[in-house]
């Protein structure tokens, strides 16, 4: 890719865009369910309903008792979250064939921030993005730009469509509209008509391989 489209420098999503965390998750939600005396959710469910920051969602979720839901929540996560956790395939060889090509790399999640670093740290990762912002580390969360800025920030960069914004969920989306980046879904299945509403992706691959692939990266 060679015309004025060409990236720059790319925004990941963390969870089950380049790391594998619906176990945990699953997990740690059904531990706070059950402590909140309801009834736990299903893996489908939370595939299905699992986008916002803890914060955002869990005082829709559990109302006035949303705080000791949050700690529940974490300290179930944090207990089990690194033996768990396991790179997507080629998500290590992607990152490091951008990060050699001189791209500048960040990631943006709705993890909170320290156990977001943890993880990147665990992997060996923390050489190869300029920054990994997570949930509370900025005013506000994903999809808001907030998070977006401070991820750019260390690299000297704003946001442009020059900026990949690379997700597997509609929250990824929009937060890349919000903020003016590329909207780029890496998905197995092919988005359907209407799916993703006005916060359709503006690209669109099945893996990271073929994104690296669409650019003449090989790995």
């Amino acid at each position: 890719m060679t015309d004025g489209s060409a990236p720059n420098a790319f925004l990941f999503d963390w969870d089950n865009t380049l790391v594998d965390s619906w176990g945990v998750i699953h997990e740690a939600l059904r531990e706070t369910f059950i402590a909140m005396g309801q009834r736990p959710w299903t893996m489908e469910e939370v595939r299905r309903n699992v986008r916002a920051s803890a914060r955002d969602a869990f005082p829709q979720l559990f109302g006035d008792r949303a705080q000791e839901a949050i700690d529940v929540f974490y300290r179930a996560f944090e207990a089990r979250h690194l033996d768990a956790l396991r790179p997507l395939p080629n998500a290590e060889a992607c990152l490091r064939a951008l990060h050699a090509g001189g791209h500048y790399l960040g990631v943006v999640s709705n993890k909170r921030g320290s156990l977001l670093r943890k993880e990147v740290d665990h992997l060996g990762w923390s050489g190869l993005f300029g920054a990994a912002i997570g949930a509370t580390d900025a005013a506000r969360d994903k999809p808001a730009v907030d998070p977006v800025l401070m991820a750019l920030e260390p690299g000297g960069l704003k946001p442009s469509v020059a900026v990949w914004f690379v997700g597997d969920a509609d929250i990824d989306m929009v937060c890349a509209h919000n903020s003016g980046c590329t909207a780029v879904l890496v998905a197995k299945e092919t988005p359907v008509a209407g799916e993703f509403h006005s916060d359709a992706p503006d690209r669109h691959f099945g893996d990271l391989a073929a994104l690296l692939a669409a650019l003449s990266i090989t790995i």
